[in-house]
């Protein structure tokens, strides 16, 4: 049950951002920092970059599970996960920059 409704976040998400790129197709860089700023593109850009990166750990768990045979795999995991949050937590905060910054 939880899984579906990830993934119903994650194509709600991804459908919005396809949407709303495609409306502001031809924009100039200060009309999309303004939009950017409104707080429900901001709420569903963090959530979108939420599930982008635990969508990408969750992929690359599956591979490093299935094709690491060494003793490298746990660490290997580890970074994985870690470089997902790292990049996750970037863009959160470059977002709430855009946001809530000057």
């Amino acid at each position: 049950m939880a899984r579906a409704r990830d993934r119903g976040c994650s194509c709600a998400a991804t459908l919005w951002f396809i949407v709303s790129i495609m409306a502001h197709g031809g924009s100039d860089y200060s009309v999309l920092i303004a939009w950017l700023k409104t707080p429900f593109a901001t709420l569903m850009m963090v959530l979108l970059l939420i599930a982008i990166f635990y969508h990408t750990a969750l992929g690359l768990q599956v591979v490093g599970e299935d094709y690491v045979h060494s003793a490298v795999k746990i660490p290997a995991l580890v970074a994985m996960r870690l470089s997902c949050l790292t990049c996750a937590i970037a863009g959160i905060l470059a977002v709430l920059q855009i946001a809530f910054g000057s």
